[in-house]
């Protein structure tokens, strides 16, 4: 049996005898005889074949040709041709053929946690290698603990962090840094006097250990919660109404110093608060309105009796003065008569002329 065989630039023969490999073809014009088998391949390409690789790798002219890549359990390879990513090799044998195509030939290992190869963001994230990694992403503003195997590792600042992905555990815990507000609302709360009021109060904190915010702690919000809350009952609960209303103002500052290190031990540190509404029950509204009414009518009698002692000192004063001065006297009776005769429109006379003289004789003085 006689065959010809053509390979064309760029291509590989290799010819087989019973399934034994023994003879490598390069370009050109081959003529086969006997019983003789070529598989021809593409050099640009990986090489692949249905035969044992180990078997036809023992033929050194083969061996030679070909970049043999072994790739064990816990590995990967990321191959890149001529600079760009192609692919991900895993678990088993694989050849390349040399000196047509530059490969590049990165081993990735695969049991540890921590991507410690020379990646570029861009490659982690191709679709061919996201099953390969975990992506996490603390955003800004926050900062995050990674979790490996439940332990602490270290803090993370904001950004965009890679693992392997593998067995071993790994969690990122982020938490905001920014200030930020509670509100204690609707608190209903009894003065030294017996007073019940409904007080609504804030509190503004940030967080300042992260790790004693998130590892010493569960649930650091609500533990502030209630601290705020038992500090602002112990507070009211030891002044009476008037002193709460008087110390209004100060009773946030005056809390959290006597809330001392508990804020400290959370991992916080508050550094605003204060009482936003002081609201009276319906009994104790109508009390305190019935003492506004009380304390506003003494005020205005009192101010009433000021007025009126002011006014008789004045007429006394006047009055020294006209006993004094008979001319004074004689000034303030024509006031009073001008004043007497701009209300008069018409005057009636009856009787004799003695009343006509006798007003001639008033308004003459």
């Amino acid at each position: 049996m006689i065959k010809n065989v053509q390979i064309k630039a760029y291509q590989i023969g290799l010819v087989f005898k019973n399934r034994n490999l023994i003879e490598i073809l390069k370009e050109g014009n081959y003529w086969l005889f006997g019983n003789k088998s070529v598989e021809i391949f593409e050099t640009k390409d990986q090489f692949k074949t249905g035969n044992d690789l180990n078997l036809l790798l023992k033929n050194e002219n083969l061996k030679n040709l070909l970049e043999v890549i072994e790739v064990k359990d816990g590995e990967i390879v990321l191959v890149k041709e001529n600079g760009i990513f192609k692919e991900v090799l895993n678990v088993g044998q694989y050849a390349f053929w040399k000196g047509i195509v530059n490969r590049e030939f990165q081993k990735i290992d695969l049991t540890k946690v921590e991507i410690t190869e020379k990646i570029s963001k861009t490659i982690l994230e191709n679709m061919k290698l996201k099953n390969y990694t975990r992506k996490f992403v603390v955003t800004n503003q926050y900062k995050g603990l990674l979790l490996i195997d439940g332990k602490l590792s270290k803090v993370l600042e904001a950004g965009t962090y890679y693992f392997w992905n593998n067995e071993i555990s790994v969690e990122v815990k982020a938490i905001d840094m920014r200030m930020q507000q509670m509100e204690i609302a609707g608190q209903e709360l009894l003065t030294k006097d017996k007073a019940m009021l409904r007080i609504n109060f804030y509190v503004r904190f940030q967080v300042e250990n992260i790790e004693k915010a998130l590892m010493e702690n569960k649930e650091y919000d609500k533990q502030l919660y209630i601290l705020m809350q038992l500090a602002l009952r112990e507070f009211v609960g030891a002044l009476t109404l008037d002193e709460l209303l008087l110390k209004k103002d100060s009773v946030g500052k005056e809390i959290l110093e006597n809330l001392g290190n508990k804020a400290e031990d959370l991992g916080l540190k508050a550094s605003d608060a204060g009482i936003r509404d002081v609201i009276l029950t319906g009994e104790m509204k109508e009390i305190m309105n019935q003492v506004l009414i009380a304390e506003k009518k003494a005020q205005a009698n009192s101010i009433m009796r000021r007025e009126e002692t002011a006014s008789t000192r004045s007429l006394l004063n006047t009055a020294k003065l006209m006993e004094e001065n008979e001319v004074l006297w004689k000034l303030k009776e024509m006031e009073y008569m001008e004043k007497i005769a701009d209300k008069i429109g018409d005057i009636t006379v009856s009787g004799n002329s003695n009343i006509l003289s006798q007003l001639k004789e008033i308004f003459a003085k």
